[in-house]
């Protein structure tokens, strides 16, 4: 067929929008022979085959080019579909080359069946639309039709309408002119289209064998210049060198007991691995491990195949996560290998004075900061020569603010400053730290991004518009810098010279939208800060130094998730060995060694006063008992009666959460209003005006999820409930309430203050209750108290001594707040994370505090909360063997050269260590 039709507009695009399109299967051959391109009157260059002849027409296909590698039923083609045609009778070279018969082409060649099917007469018209949409080119096809229908199809008729209409010269010759014109040109296209087709193809080829090429040459110069380069060249790429194909039909014939390479250190690490290290492997259980351990020892490689694919328990897969772990390990290896010459670079650095040895005088003068933060600020400076980041992790209390502050004045001071900062802090410490860059650099000028959602918008208009270049920092909040999809992308593209996080172990988990948001922001350099940059696995820790050197860690990622986090599943999961946890821990050590430091308060502040830790095991009240027996009871019963028939058990995080609640104290489940109760008391709210419903169907659903203490509350706020609120003796009736009326009345008597923490809002506000009744006097700090009124009930406790008590939520209250007036905690309810305690403990016991502080903790006997403890204790032994003697960076390198170099006196300190 003639090239014009594939130029030619398509007809049906315009119709279909007009009437329903009718296909004649009498217009178009059912042996799709080709049909006529031109009416009897017309002498077009394009002529038809013989329709009326079934003798079979050989014809030659050119494939057009195609991105698959596989030669697909789907490429286009183009068809030479005349004998009459002027390059019929020339040799044409192509790609290849199909006979095909008229009569059975639809299935080989959709395209042509798709042009053949279009009748002389639509063709036509499609010649008629393009000479006007030539003629006219800025009006729309569908008018051109409209006008070519209203004239018959009339073109010439058509085409004077439009151009009076338009102000438009009708071409000379008109319409039979332009078409014969037209056909002539299509007729010579036709020859240099199939040239250039086969030129292309040529070209396709020679491109995708240089792009090869150039693939291979990229591979071979990555593993030259890769650090993996002695073992592997990287954990991703242990498929392309398998130690065993398990898709080839290998045979005994083809296995060979010749070990080198990766074959021989998979076969040592299956030969000698324990069954901890041999958990590292992908879908390699317990059971398992245990089974490849018995069919030990392995002779050599084909006996360790055969066991492999004798024994019903394994299997050769087997081989290759080995492979794939020992991968991963090389990879670390390195790593590590990277960060000790980062680490001896940065000690080289400080012998040769690097560092700063006066405090900036940017500074108040007023205020000084001691020899360790003095060699906090050295330690950030000398990282910032190096061009790295890092974690300060001091110990809470330690003045990690005041640090970050006075390094923010040594930039600016040494004119090292390459713009504006961003502070990012928990919205519970804002004023605090706003405090601190006041009263210690007031020439740092500091702009509060923080506000409502019409004050942030103002804000990010004067951004904008340049604002930003008149402060040296900006300071917000977590929630306000992920706040929207405006200022997450505010924060993506403004260029900032250091961002700075705040209690930093917020980040732990590089798996949530937090951490994604927040490692997009726009910053050269960052700066974590926490007390606890290791709370329950090796990964968190991991997670922040990948946060802190995204770019030095891009490529291990993987691995470190891999290896870290499948060694503490399995450490959970087994007794796990001594050794390989030690070296698990050595790894982690090396790993972080030039990016974090961390200084302890035993071995900084000499003079900080004693802290005692106390766990008192409080008795439940009797009755509190038997009902924590009769729900644990109840729960046995339920999930037996589940699991004989089939039926989904109780969830076990609600079985939890009440057990807890119930150790707390029984007022925070629904003991004591009963169903007779709830139904008179929904009967009088449905009629109080003031209260939100009227359906008492409705409000008894809602008293039914309600706690006691909470339809107490309830009965308190409408008059017409008065006659249920709860007697005062329920509310003072719990194990740990009768151990408190005994300790804060001791506790008053010495002249002592009190921090009492507890995890639940509802028990904060049961707590209200009880120091109501006991005429204690008190503040109150959680979740939902307003950011700006937080430093205000801070101060007032700290200046006023007749305040007795504080009552505090461990999260809320637990960060980064100075409470230095009290001397005593008492942790009402233990957290899972211990470090969210060690966090509340840390409000009195830091910097500022002249009197020794002592720690209760309060666990209810023979309850869920002892299992809690003892977990705790466990997840705190991981962070003592990595802040232990040994490459302790504080010890044994950046500390004590600084601390040379500045004249600070650290043989205390060295001697304490040493004990330790």
């Amino acid at each position: 067929m003639s090239e014009e039709n594939g130029a030619m507009v398509n007809l049906r695009e315009f119709r279909i929008h007009k009437k329903t399109f009718s296909h004649d299967p009498s217009a178009s051959s059912l042996k799709f022979d080709c049909v006529k391109l031109s009416e009897e009157s017309s002498t077009s260059a394009d002529s038809a085959v013989d329709v009326s002849t079934n003798k079979p027409k050989k014809r030659r296909i050119i494939l057009a080019p195609s991105d698959s590698d596989s030669e697909s039923e789907t490429n286009s083609t183009i068809t030479s579909s005349s004998e009459n045609n002027s390059i019929a009778n020339k040799p044409i070279p192509s790609f290849k080359a199909v006979d095909t018969h008229t009569s059975t082409s639809q299935g080989s060649n959709s395209y042509i069946n798709r042009r053949n099917m279009k009748t002389p007469s639509i063709l036509e018209k499609e010649r008629q639309m393009k000479f006007l949409l030539d003629m006219f080119p800025k009006l729309e096809a569908m008018i051109i039709h409209d006008v070519l229908s209203k004239y018959n199809f009339n073109t010439d008729l058509a085409a004077a309408d439009l151009a009076k209409l338009h102000g438009t010269e009708v071409k000379p010759g008109g319409y039979e002119k332009w078409k014969m014109d037209y056909q002539q040109k299509a007729s010579h296209s036709n020859t240099s289209r199939q040239i250039d087709n086969i030129e292309i193809q040529n070209s396709f080829k020679r491109q995708a064998s240089d792009m090869e090429a150039h693939a291979r040459k990229k591979v071979k110069r990555k593993r030259l210049n890769d650090d993996d380069s002695d073992d592997s060249t990287g954990g991703n790429n242990y498929k392309d060198r398998r130690v065993f194909n398990s898709d080839e039909d290998d045979s005994d014939a083809e296995l060979s007991d010749e070990l080198s390479g990766d074959k021989k250190n998979v076969f040592d690490f299956l030969q000698n691995a324990t069954i901890t290290e041999l958990q590292l492997m992908n879908s390699c259980s317990k059971k398992k491990a245990e089974a490849l351990i018995e069919s030990r020892p392995f002779n050599g490689w084909i006996d360790l195949v055969q066991k492999l694919e004798n024994n019903k328990n394994l299997s050769t897969d087997l081989l290759n996560a080995a492979q794939q772990v020992l991968y991963i390990r090389n990879n670390i290896k390195h790593l590590m290998k990277k960060c000790s010459n980062l680490a001896s670079s940065m000690e080289r650095a400080v012998a040769a004075g690097a560092g700063v040895k006066v405090q900036p005088r940017n500074l108040s003068s007023s205020l000084k900061l001691t020899g360790y933060q003095m060699v906090g600020l050295n330690w950030l400076a000398v990282l910032h020569a190096q061009g790295v980041n890092g974690i300060l992790a001091d110990e809470m209390g330690l003045g990690k603010t005041v640090q970050v502050i006075s390094f923010l004045a040594y930039l600016k001071e040494t004119g090292q400053s390459r713009g504006t900062h961003l502070v990012v802090v928990p919205a519970s410490t804002l004023d605090n730290w706003r405090n601190e860059f006041a009263r210690w650099c007031p020439e740092l000028r500091v702009f509060m991004y923080y506000g409502s959602q019409e004050e942030r918008k103002l804000f990010r208009i004067d951004f904008s518009n340049g604002v930003l270049a008149d402060f040296d920092v900006v300071l917000t909040t977590y929630t306000t810098v992920g706040n929207s999809r405006e200022e997450r992308k505010m924060f993506r593209v403004t260029p900032m010279h250091y961002v700075i996080f705040d209690e930093a172990h917020m980040l732990k988990n590089m798996n949530t939208q937090r951490y994604e948001n927040l490692i997009r922001i726009n910053a050269k350099n960052r700066i974590l800060l926490t007390g606890t940059p290791l709370q329950n696995n090796l990964l968190e820790l991991m997670s922040l130094l990948i946060f802190v050197m995204p770019k030095m860690f891009a490529e291990k990622t993987t691995d470190i998730k891999s290896l870290f986090q499948k060694s503490s599943k399995s450490n959970e999961e087994s007794d796990g060995v001594p050794t390989f946890e030690k070296e698990q821990v050595e790894k982690a050590k090396r790993i972080m060694k030039p990016f974090v430091l961390r200084r302890l308060k035993q071995d900084v502040l000499q003079d900080l006063p004693q802290k005692t830790d106390h766990v008192i095991h409080v008795p439940m009240a009797p009755t509190q008992k038997e009902q924590y027996e009769e729900l644990v009871a109840s729960y046995q019963a339920i999930n037996a009666t589940a699991k004989e028939n089939d039926d989904t058990p109780i969830n076990s995080m609600t079985m939890m959460t009440d057990l807890r609640k119930l150790s707390n104290h029984p007022l925070l489940l629904r003991y004591h209003y009963d169903e007779e109760q709830i139904q008179e008391i929904s009967r009088l709210l449905a009629k109080d005006p003031g209260y939100k419903d009227t359906k008492e169907e409705y409000i008894v659903d809602d008293l039914l999820y309600m706690s006691d203490f909470d339809i107490h509350v309830l009965s308190k706020r409408f008059a017409c409930l008065r006659d249920y609120e709860l007697p005062d003796n329920l509310l003072l009736v719990s194990g740990k309430f009768l151990f408190l009326d005994k300790l804060l009345t001791e506790l008053k008597h010495g002249g002592h203050r009190v921090l009492i923490f507890s995890q639940y809002v509802i028990m904060l506000n049961i707590l209200e209750e009880y120091m109501r009744l006991r005429k204690h006097r008190f503040l109150r700090l959680d979740g939902s108290t307003a950011v700006n009124l937080r430093q205000d009930l801070i101060n007032e406790f700290n200046e006023n001594k007749d305040i007795y008590v504080f009552l505090l939520s461990t999260k809320a209250g637990g960060l980064g707040i100075n409470l230095t007036a009290a001397d005593t905690v008492v942790i009402h309810d233990i957290d899972f994370n211990p470090y969210n305690d060690k966090q509340a403990e840390d409000r009195c016991h830091r910097m500022g505090q002249t009197r020794p502080v002592t720690v209760y903790r309060l666990i209810s006997q023979g309850t869920l909360e002892e299992g809690m403890l003892e977990m705790n204790k466990e997840k705190l032994k991981l962070e003592r063997s990595i802040t232990e003697e040994g490459d302790n960076p504080d010890v044994k390198s950046v500390v004590r050269l600084l601390s040379s170099a500045l004249g600070v006196d650290t043989s205390k300190l060295m001697a304490q260590v040493k004990k330790s």
